[in-house]
Order: C-alpha cells, then sequence, then structure tokens
C-alpha cells in the first residue's frame, strides 16, 4: 500500500474518530477533564496526520527554518549600563 493511501486511510478513520468522539459528548456531556482531553488528543492525531502529508507531499525537500540576520555592528553600550558583569556583581558593590 503506498504512503497516500495509508494516509487516506488514517484520514478516514479519523473522521470516525470524530463522529465517535461527537456522539460520546453528548451521552456524557464536554464539561469534564476526560472528555476535554479526548477532544483535545482527536484534533492533535489530526494535526499530525496533516503534517505528515505535508511531508510526504515532497519527500526530497527538507524544510529549512528562516534565517535571521545578526548584524556584525557592535551593540549600543546603553543597553548594558544597568546591568551586573555575569559572576562580577554590580559594579559600585564588593563581594561579601
Amino acid at each position: 500500500m503506498s504512503v497516500h493511501e495509508e494516509l487516506t486511510r488514517i484520514q478516514h478513520t479519523l473522521d470516525d474518530l470524530s463522529r465517535s468522539v461527537g456522539r460520546l459528548e453528548q451521552h456524557v456531556g464536554s464539561g469534564g477533564l476526560e472528555m476535554r482531553r479526548v477532544r483535545t488528543d482527536a484534533e492533535h492525531l489530526r494535526e499530525s496526520v496533516a503534517l505528515l502529508r505535508e511531508a510526504a507531499a515532497s519527500p526530497g525537500a527538507p524544510k529549512r527554518p528562516d534565517l535571521v540576520t545578526i548584524s556584525d555592528d557592535p551593540y549600543d553600550l546603553s543597553l548594558w549600563t544597568d546591568t551586573d558583569d555575569e559572576g562580577l556583581g554590580a559594579r559600585d558593590r564588593h563581594a561579601p
């Protein structure tokens, strides 16, 4: 069975699970912690399968995080005026 077929099969199973959870909520109520956890877990499974489907659609293209450019310019010294030197304490006080 192909990956696409397996993902489709899982999707149908999750649809059945969602319907069952909805019916169970009608009988048990949706206010209890247990019911909220079951509903949340079912939603997480649905999100995870969606991520798997995206990854399977383009298996050769790994997703790179967005790059953040950090400037080589020196920091503004006013950022550090009221800070302590780590491990040394404040400049105007002495160690005990």
